[in-house]
């Protein structure tokens, strides 16, 4: 299967459940080619934005990870072309 280049967008709403995201995203570092993170502290939410260079169904299981912890929502946009 081939690659796919894209943008994932989280929000965390439920900032309790931050370390949670992060060992998740630790769990699939190798499709993760860029992060910014921003914490909102004034709201009590953190966004973070990845880039991601990965199958669809590698993506997808980290999408669908993230999605399962309570007070985070996950989205996603990808390359509709595959890559090498």
């Amino acid at each position: 299967m081939k690659n796919r280049i894209g943008v994932v967008g989280i929000v965390i709403e439920n900032i309790e459940n931050a370390d949670k995201v992060n060992s998740i995203l630790h769990d699939f570092a190798n499709i993760i080619i860029g992060r910014m993170g921003i914490p909102y502290r004034e709201k009590n939410v953190s966004v973070i934005s990845l880039i991601v260079d990965g199958t669809s169904d590698e993506i997808s299981a980290m999408t669908g990870k993230l999605g399962k912890v309570k007070g985070v929502n996950v989205k996603s946009a990808l390359t509709k072309v595959e890559t090498e």
